[in-house]
């Protein structure tokens, strides 16, 4: 058994191979459609669910899993020998993931209390919460102590970037998760918007008048922020594999690159990003 056990949310996208390699839990999301309750890459898989997405006139809701199934979660881990746990969230900012693993925290104290359980509000969402969870999943695995793992989380959080463009808008303003980005709705019909994290909301970067000029502002911003570091870089898409390749040629032309994957973002996630998004997680290595 490693020393720290890792867990996250299915909304992290992190890819199988990955999952099962660096033995990371995930908890997943719920998925609420048209009168079925489905859960995220449970009892419902990303290719069924973008095929019925893109022809749906009702867009079907999400909620973040409860204290219940966080609880479930962690008690499996202690079950299998776990003293040490942290469990990594998206942005409490926009979902009510990490207040459900903070209850169920509270749980674990007292039920367990030679049990260490951390959890952690990443203020971000998707593979950069992927991020997060993978290098400590793999700082645990080489025997990093749980406060070298949170201190590594912590300097990772205020560096690791989002940005992501799609067809429209409509899917993040149907769900309610516009954010700071509402200024580009006036010209959703004609333009690809540039969106990012800020603060733990979605935020407006910029906008283009086509996939491949968002795609070369895309490159210019990691650019931009990478600067001369190298950096580890995760190519996000939602049932666009072809345009997400088209974008990593681009940015890796001129970027000095440690490491780079390509990740089908969940069905929770396509609710409000909606198919053929196309996007990059990515933080400079230290």
């Amino acid at each position: 058994m490693i020393n720290v056990s890792v867990v996250t949310d299915s909304c992290a996208s992190i890819p199988e191979n990955l999952l099962k390699k660096l033995q990371i839990s995930t908890v997943a999301y719920y998925i609420h459609r048209e009168g079925d309750i489905l859960r995220d890459l449970v009892n419902i898989q990303r290719d069924e669910f973008l095929r019925w997405l893109t022809n749906a006139t009702i867009l079907p809701t999400t909620a973040c899993p409860g204290p219940g199934d966080y609880l479930e979660t962690y008690k499996n881990l202690i079950k299998q020998g776990a003293g040490q746990i942290v469990s990594i969230h998206m942005t409490s900012r926009g979902s009510g993931a990490y207040q459900s693993a903070k209850t169920a925290q509270s749980i674990i104290a007292e039920e367990y209390p030679a049990v260490r359980l951390e959890v952690v509000d990443t203020l971000n969402v998707s593979l950069c919460q992927g991020w997060m969870a993978i290098e400590a999943a793999r700082a645990a695995l080489e025997g990093a102590t749980l406060n070298e793992i949170l201190a590594k989380i912590q300097r990772m959080i205020p560096i690791t970037q989002m940005i992501q463009t799609a067809d429209t808008l409509k899917y993040l303003y149907m769900g309610g998760r516009i954010g700071m980005a509402k200024r580009l709705l006036g010209s959703l019909l004609n333009i690809k918007p540039l969106i990012g994290m800020k603060d733990g909301v979605i935020a407006a970067l910029g906008q283009a008048r086509s996939r491949t000029g968002a795609y070369n502002q895309m490159a210019e911003y990691v650019a931009g922020l990478a600067g001369k570091n190298r950096i580890k870089i995760a190519y996000v898409h939602a049932g666009a594999l072809q345009e997400v390749q088209k974008l990593r040629q681009i940015i890796e032309a001129n970027l000095n690159i440690a490491e780079s994957l390509i990740a089908e973002l969940s069905p929770a996630l396509t609710v409000h990003t909606g198919p053929g998004t196309v996007g990059v997680c990515y933080y400079p290595v230290e």
